[in-house]
């Protein structure tokens, strides 16, 4: 049989297979290209950013941080709801103090992450629920718990994740972020924990595209060489 002829059998079997995928790869590449990464990132929904602390001679020493922290390997000066705070590091922990009196601030409470919370979105929607989870759900699986999740009633679901423990933000999601994750899983095919890009299952399917391309380009080839002889 001619060369043609498995090229074309090749062609339309490999593409019942890997089509379906093909069209995934499409259908989730033209949606990153066509939403912003910092929409998808959800700049526009939260921000981190605090004013400069004043200089004050009546916050503790780093010797008197010592001397109240056995083991101190770090700290840090911040702001947490406009109160000067030390983000300590001791013993393997992490804590917040006041930076005046040393009075320990985490974990924090609801009505804290509340009041950072709605501080830090940037939105007109109200906070509708906040809880404290001690398992992290799929869209932020990689962030250390325990977290406080924090809803808002507007069009995007937009939710704020922060730390009790830091008063950070630790992520921020909305539903353009989760489709984006959603589809994602499909364009790199690593459908538990979405990180994957190296995964054997994708490495297949490209190798198996790549075949296909092949059989397509020696048909249009040979398509060509019998026009050109008749």
């Amino acid at each position: 049989m001619k060369p043609a002829f498995w090229a074309r059998k090749a062609h339309k079997w490999i593409g019942l297979v890997i089509g379906v995928q093909a069209l995934l790869w499409m259908i989730s590449g033209l949606y990153m290209t066509v939403i912003s990464i910092d929409v998808i990132h959800g700049d526009h929904l939260a921000h981190g950013a605090t004013r400069p602390l004043p200089a004050s001679a009546s916050y503790l020493t780093p010797a008197q941080l010592s001397a109240g922290h056995p083991g101190l390997t770090g700290f840090r000066l911040k702001h947490l709801l406009e109160r000067p705070v030390y983000e300590v590091k001791a013993a393997g922990q992490v804590m917040l103090v006041d930076a005046k009196t040393g009075e320990p601030l985490s974990p924090l409470d609801e009505q804290d992450a509340r009041r950072i919370a709605e501080s830090l979105y940037q939105g007109e929607a109200r906070l509708v629920s906040i809880s404290l989870l001690a398992k992290a759900p799929q869209e932020v699986a990689s962030r250390p718990v325990p977290m406080w999740q924090a809803k808002f009633d507007d069009r995007g679901g937009t939710t704020l994740y922060v730390s009790p423990t830091t008063g950070e933000l630790l992520a921020k999601r909305h539903d353009l972020w989760r489709w984006f994750d959603f589809l994602w899983m499909f364009h790199i095919m690593d459908y538990e924990a979405r990180e994957d890009v190296n995964n054997t299952l994708l490495r297949f399917a490209a190798a198996v595209g790549f075949v296909f391309a092949l059989s397509g380009a020696w048909l249009l080839f040979y398509s060509f060489r019998r026009g050109g002889k008749a």
